[in-house]
């Protein structure tokens, strides 16, 4: 029987006073994925004046469901740090595998200012759609 090699994931951090980047050299897998997520904690939890987080993934392989939720949760751990996550030089597969899940403008989309602003007539639209009743009735 022959078993398929497996790309261990490698990581190289480079960082400065307010950025880190770290390159991603294999697959972010089920098996490999912790690794990502260890070294971004270590790097958000040391850096209190971190303001960029970029992940270089040129060199990613194969990224699985495990690899999506831990890409999934540093995105929740750098926004809630104030920390805008940048995820670079994506290789064509990523951005289908974001795309088909409906995450890629999660990762792509330039950050909010605060809650977003509304005119007037949006607000009528979105009051009128909107249920009033229990079983969603007026």
């Amino acid at each position: 029987m022959t078993s398929l090699p497996f790309d261990h994931l490698r990581l190289t951090t480079v960082d400065t006073e307010d950025r880190v980047r770290i390159e991603l050299h294999g697959d972010l897998d089920y098996d490999n994925a912790d690794l990502l997520l260890d070294e971004v904690t270590v790097q958000l939890s040391g850096r209190p004046g971190l303001k960029d987080l970029h992940l270089h993934c040129r060199g990613l392989g194969t990224v699985d469901s495990m690899g999506l939720s831990i890409l999934l949760m540093i995105g929740r751990r750098t926004a809630a740090a104030g920390v805008l996550l940048h995820l670079d030089e994506r290789p064509p597969k990523l951005d289908r595998l974001l795309d088909l899940t409906g995450t890629l403008d999660y990762f792509t989309a330039p950050p909010s200012s605060g809650a977003p602003e509304f005119s007037k007539a949006e607000e009528n639209v979105a009051a009128a759609a909107r249920p009033t009743g229990p079983d969603g009735t007026s």
